[in-house]
């Protein structure tokens, strides 16, 4: 794990992850728990992404957004979790200088991009609530496809410019991570070299992938609880708010856990407790995320159905064979026997 090059000066090429190894007594626990985590989280996000498929009526542009966010989710958790279970059965915990910078590029390409595509997403809620008459206008398929590409070129060259950077750092020990990934911050504070650039940029970057997003989404947030309010009728009111309570549910988890670990101060009681917070956003948000927006959509509920019943009636023309060719083998038998 160690290279000595340049005189006296000595280079890691490998870093220790130290996850969740404190709790040796829980790892077996931990890695069924984590296990089905990321079992349940794949099926529940592919299991949306062939309903917005499948099923023309989700061919809109809240479902087009959601069907990429259950794509991002699926990309989450198959960056992380497949090495932290690796980490809860194996002794050794490590993970290349090469292959740490590679996990957090990934891991910042989807996170900025998924910050954009909620910002997109409550603009989709925006028009469809305050502005219904020129909702089929504005948000056509061409704006849709725009917004998500520009969402992913910006996170693309972003996360390349964090990358860059990273890679021109030396590390020169200690090599242990106390976290279950490579996030920017533990990774930053093992390097020996000159970090005033990388952390210049970061703040700079973290304005344009936190918080410009989150102020997109909490601007069409603030039109859409006002145009909801100024509503006369209660079942109208209510029906208004579900449109969005789903949206609104996931922003809020998604926000309020970055916040926690990435914004407030670094005291000694938070610094122990990101670790835990890191799971709501990384492990957990990806997981509920079908569940919220499938629990109260009836749309999602009735392309449920009617795939189900496609794929059970491809089941039984298939398997089963015709009543008419069970009855000509019954007779072929019948009469060979008399």
């Amino acid at each position: 794990m160690w290279n000595t090059e340049e005189g006296n000066h000595t280079f890691i090429t490998k870093f220790i992850l130290l996850g969740f190894g404190y709790l040796p007594e829980l790892k077996l626990f931990l890695f069924c728990m984590f296990l089905m985590i990321y079992i349940l989280t794949l099926i529940g996000n592919f299991l949306i992404i062939l309903l917005v498929v499948a099923d023309q009526h989700l061919h809109t542009p809240m479902y087009y957004f959601l069907g990429n966010l259950s794509f991002l989710e699926i990309c989450y958790s198959s960056i992380i979790l497949p090495k932290m279970l690796t980490d809860l059965i194996s002794r050794e915990r490590t993970i290349s200088v090469s292959g740490c910078i590679a996990q957090l590029y990934f891991f910042g390409f989807c996170s900025s991009t998924e910050t954009y595509l909620l910002a997109a997403m409550s603009y989709d809620r925006y028009l469809a609530i305050c502005r219904p008459l020129h909702y089929t206008t504005i948000m056509h398929g061409k704006l849709c496809f725009q917004l998500m590409a520009g969402a992913c070129m910006n996170s693309f060259m972003g996360s390349c410019t964090i990358a860059y950077l990273m890679a021109q750092l030396s590390f020169c020990g200690p090599n242990v991570i106390d976290h279950y990934f490579c996030d920017f911050t533990p990774i930053e504070k093992l390097s020996c070299s000159d970090t005033s650039l990388i952390e210049l940029v970061t703040f700079v970057l973290t304005f344009d992938f936190t918080i410009t997003p989150f102020l997109l989404t909490l601007t069409s947030y603030v039109y859409i609880i006002t145009t909801i309010l100024k509503i006369p009728s209660a079942i109208g009111r209510k029906k208004a708010f579900l449109t969005c309570s789903s949206h609104l549910t996931v922003v809020c988890i998604f926000y309020a856990t970055i916040i926690i670990v990435y914004m407030l101060p670094a005291t000694p009681t938070l610094r122990d407790l990101n670790k835990v917070f890191s799971l709501f956003y990384t492990i957990l948000t990806p997981l509920i995320n079908p569940l919220i927006y499938s629990l109260r959509n009836k749309d999602v509920h009735k392309a449920l159905r009617t795939v189900c019943s496609r794929w059970l009636f491809f089941v039984r023309s298939h398997l089963n064979p015709p009543l008419s060719s069970i009855f000509k083998t019954q007779t072929k038998v019948v009469r060979r026997s008399c």
